[in-house]
């Protein structure tokens, strides 16, 4: 490995700032090491993010032309807005879907931060492009599964893209950054805005097409909660490894997020040794979880993690603090 390749790889990975010298800069084996193996996960995560995104644009694509357009169903948040929007107009979905999320990709990056904003602008981006040049057939007129499905295949979509670290559907940003403002759950505020798109379609659309649009919210919904696998809005992680100060600077630093830590002991090997050691305990949301593995990798892959849903949370740094990604 020459060293401008090391160079590279160690700018990239690390993000060290070097000034030139007279002299050539020499690495260590260690520097090299662990640039290169920083340099392979970073480049796993985006590729796997870009796996993920790209297969959500096409669901929800699919979910969009193949079952709700032609039948003038809409979904609740943001893409409800559109659908609606849509059909009252006769403006192209595709532009729509980029004009409502404006507002969100903005205030994403306020509230998620500048990576973030960035994933997600690009996947709204793309699910435009999509709609706008991809054909997709008219599957059945049937209603009922008109809602099921489209409503599966729309919440497949906006699921698959947040495991992939972005969202096509900028309300839940939305109710973030409320929840965090009046100190209100992100639930509650959701349960608003979908009430007050869905009491909008009963008036301009009937209420027949309000009712399965809300058959269609519900499927959407619950796709999304099994794809990202938890229903909650909040992770609950604690994290048991040797670098434990590591993970906690890392938690506070890079996540934005508030610690708590207790002194256990680790028992291991076939008497039962035990070794006293630091648990680090934090609750992120669930756009987060993406980044902290990562991060975690970075420090430790074999750290021990364990993860459990959260219903909700009052006070700490959730809700106080912007996220820092």
């Amino acid at each position: 490995m020459n060293s401008i390749w090391k160079k590279i790889i160690l700018r990239t990975t690390l993000n060290e700032r070097r000034k030139k010298s007279s002299s050539e800069k020499t690495f260590s084996d260690y520097e090299l090491a662990k640039g290169y193996r920083l340099f392979l996960i970073l480049g796993r995560r985006h590729f796997k993010d870009f796996i993920l995104i790209s297969l959500g644009i096409l669901s929800a694509s699919f979910g969009f032309k193949g079952f709700l357009l032609t039948n003038h169903f809409i979904d609740g948040g943001a893409t409800g807005i559109s659908l609606l929007i849509s059909a009252l107009t006769n403006i192209p979905l595709y532009w729509l879907i980029i004009g409502i999320n404006i507002p969100f990709i903005i205030l994403g990056y306020n509230v998620m931060g500048k990576a973030f904003a960035i994933k997600t602008a690009l996947a709204i981006t793309g699910l435009s492009i999509c709609l706008a040049t991809v054909t997709f057939p008219n599957v059945t007129n049937d209603n009922l599964l008109v809602a099921v499905f489209g409503g599966f295949f729309l919440g497949a979509g906006i699921g698959l893209s947040v495991r992939g670290g972005a969202v096509i559907d900028g309300t839940e940003v939305l109710a973030i950054y409320l929840s965090r403002k009046f100190g209100t759950t992100i639930g509650d505020i959701i349960v608003v805005i979908n009430v007050a798109i869905f009491s909008a379609a009963a008036y301009f659309l009937g209420i027949e097409i309000a009712l399965y649009s809300m058959i269609t919210y519900l499927s959407a919904s619950k796709t999304l909660d099994f794809i990202v696998e938890g229903i909650d809005e909040y992770i609950g992680v604690t994290i048991i490894s040797m670098r434990s100060e590591e993970m906690r600077q890392m938690i506070i630093d890079t996540m934005g997020r508030g610690v708590t830590v207790y002194s256990g002991k680790r028992g291991y090997g076939k008497r039962g040794e035990t070794k006293e050691v630091d648990i680090i305990y934090t609750v992120i949301t669930r756009l987060e979880l993406n980044k902290l593995n990562t991060e975690i990798q970075k420090i430790e892959p074999d750290a021990f993690v364990v993860m459990n849903s959260v219903k909700d949370t009052k006070g700490g740094m959730i809700k106080k603090r912007a996220l820092k990604h």
